[in-house]
């Protein structure tokens, strides 16, 4: 059994653990209501624009002259992933399920005979993937030290992609980010940005109205315009919906680090006060056997 001083020292160490815990929990709280309601916001508009290009991409599908960021290169042999992760951890399988999606998504790309790259974003996402798949990351993303996170830098990650599709890098871009369902729940997302998703078949019956589709000034201006800003707002709805996730994560998991912390002082202060016991009555029976000899 340990001695009263170890006992003693373990208890104090746990009890500073503890306090650290349930200041991260804090924090990630006051945080978790702001991100939020921000990914709440964004919903909406990024949803809706996501339909608009669904339905723009349907109806320039024929066309010889359409920009290859709505329709793509017309070849589906190399990949582009780009998996979206925090920069810190202390934040439970959040990290790790975006990680795991990823993988299984390349694994299986490339045993179809597909060529896999990836474009990390976040840090932790970066050296998870980085032990199984070095080879494929072409390029990386921090955001540590940035307190929030801005539409501006959304733009930054968009026009790397375009940038990547205009040098003919890839032919198809995924995206993979945590969806913030609720505080204890984040559920792994792949969401396909280049070419843009063609709409479903009961969706594409209901929306026969936009057989003629006009553009003013002209069209390939404003797609122009439209498409690279449509795809940084699929991004930055991405990285909302991955902040929000993020400090859900961070603080079950740290309420829940905060009660096991509790537990574990329970149990150490319980073995303590049987080891003093113990030492007590040790010590009354050698002054008893002692008075008793003399």
């Amino acid at each position: 059994m340990p001695s009263l001083k170890a006992l003693r020292t373990r208890i104090n160490s746990v009890k500073s653990t503890q306090k650290i815990t349930s200041a991260m929990k804090m924090v990630a709280a006051s945080k978790l209501r702001r991100a939020q309601t921000q990914a709440e916001a964004a919903r909406p508009y990024a949803e809706r624009m996501e339909r608009m290009l669904a339905s723009l991409a349907a109806g320039a599908a024929s066309s010889p002259t359409a920009p290859p960021l709505l329709i793509g290169t017309g070849k589906e042999q190399v990949h582009l992933l780009v998996p979206v992760t925090g920069d810190r951890g202390l934040a439970g399988a959040f990290n790790s399920s975006v990680a795991r999606l990823t993988r299984e998504l390349a694994r299986r790309l490339e045993s179809q005979g597909r060529t896999v790259k990836m474009l990390t974003v976040g840090r932790k996402g970066r050296d998870i993937l980085r032990r199984d798949f070095a080879s494929r990351i072409v390029g990386e993303v921090s955001l540590a030290g940035k307190r929030t996170v801005g539409f501006a830098d959304a733009q930054e990650i968009a026009a790397r992609i375009v940038g990547m599709l205009e040098a003919g890098e890839f032919d198809i871009c995924t995206l993979v980010f945590n969806r913030f369902a609720s505080v204890i729940s984040q559920v792994p997302t792949e969401t396909r940005l280049i070419p843009a998703p063609l709409p479903a078949q009961e969706e594409a019956a209901t929306d026969g109205a936009r057989a003629e589709v006009e553009f003013e000034p002209d069209e390939e201006t404003i797609l122009a315009e439209l498409l690279p800003r449509a795809l940084a707002i699929q991004v930055y709805r991405a990285m909302l919906e991955n902040a929000a996730g993020f400090y859900g994560a961070q603080m079950t998991a740290m309420d829940n680090a905060t009660r096991n912390a509790g537990d574990m002082i329970k149990r150490l202060t319980l073995n303590y006060n049987r080891a003093r016991q113990a030492n007590i009555t040790k010590e009354l029976i050698e002054i008893i056997s002692g008075a008793e000899a003399v």
